[in-house]
């Protein structure tokens, strides 16, 4: 018996009155924590979430990943949400990977009872990495100072205006080793038992294809969302997509265009070469 029937056998069997049983599916695609209308936040999905465990003869509640990671904190809190509604509601959850659900990404799919994924999807990456640009030689040919000025010895980390200090990666490591403890302290705590290989394997930070990620246990089997729904709650299985609210954006008044911030251009720019070079490390 699987973890998911046995939460079903704990139901009301009033929920499953309704001759169209439903699933809710929530798309999970993108960078975590990235701000915008793009990004994956509990700020931004946390009305999906509560629509979606509070719908009529709910079976189960379907999360369709496709991330490459980002935020550790984001993905905790996502992750404790998700946990919270499904043993309030006590509706099973179930993850499907598409193209990828790593780091972050594979923090998310934890969340779930089972997880599922393509024999090609992208699995793992269970690690922490951290990426920057260096400026400091770029602004040195401009001849332009830059000037940092802080209380407290340890205020400043890896200034990407300055050069890189060896004390700063020092720290920045630390860091990096007590997250990475904490994401493998979530993925034993969650997959337990099914795991079939060594730590050291595990949690390298590789990344493994939906089939190997079967083979050590990282994911329950091979399948996609509508087949897997299909064959645990029958043909006329309804899958009803969740998507968080869309924010309204307030146009400038014709005749007042609005200011150029040259900062917000740029920031937003360094965002996307950012997501975009993420993405890129899993050849998508």
């Amino acid at each position: 018996m699987s973890i998911v029937d046995d939460i079903l056998e704990k139901l009301p069997i009033e929920r499953f009155r309704s001759r169209t049983p439903q699933v809710a599916v929530l798309r999970l695609d993108g960078l975590i924590g990235m701000r915008g209308p793009r990004g994956l936040s509990l700020r931004r999905f946390a009305g999906a979430l509560e629509r979606a465990f509070s719908l009529r003869h709910l079976r189960s509640v379907a999360l369709a990943i496709n991330s490459p990671g980002g935020s550790p904190a984001q993905s905790s809190l996502l992750f404790r949400r998700i946990r919270q509604l499904a043993e309030e509601k006590h509706v099973p959850v179930i993850a499907f990977a598409e193209d990828v659900a790593a780091s972050g990404g594979y923090w998310l799919a934890l969340a779930a009872d089972e997880i599922f994924a393509e024999e090609t999807s992208l699995v793992g990456s269970i690690g922490v990495i951290s990426a920057s640009f260096g400026f400091a030689e770029a602004l040195r040919k401009l001849g332009v100072q830059r000037r940092l000025y802080t209380a407290g010895e340890h205020k400043s980390l890896l200034d990407p205006f300055l050069a890189e200090d060896p004390k700063g990666v020092e720290r920045l490591t630390a860091l990096q080793r007590d997250m990475h403890e904490v994401f493998k302290d979530m993925v034993r705590g969650r997959r337990g038992a099914r795991l079939k290989a060594e730590e050291g394997t595990l949690f390298s930070g590789e990344v493994f294809t939906g089939r190997r990620a079967c083979e050590l246990g990282l994911i329950d089997g091979i399948g996609d969302l509508r087949s897997v729904m299909r064959q645990r709650y029958g043909e006329t299985v309804r899958l009803r997509v969740i998507e968080p609210e869309r924010r309204r954006l307030l146009l400038p008044r014709l005749g007042l265009p609005r200011r150029l911030d040259i900062g917000e251009v740029a920031g937003d720019l360094l965002a996307r070469l950012e997501e975009r070079l993420i993405w890129a490390r899993f050849g998508l």
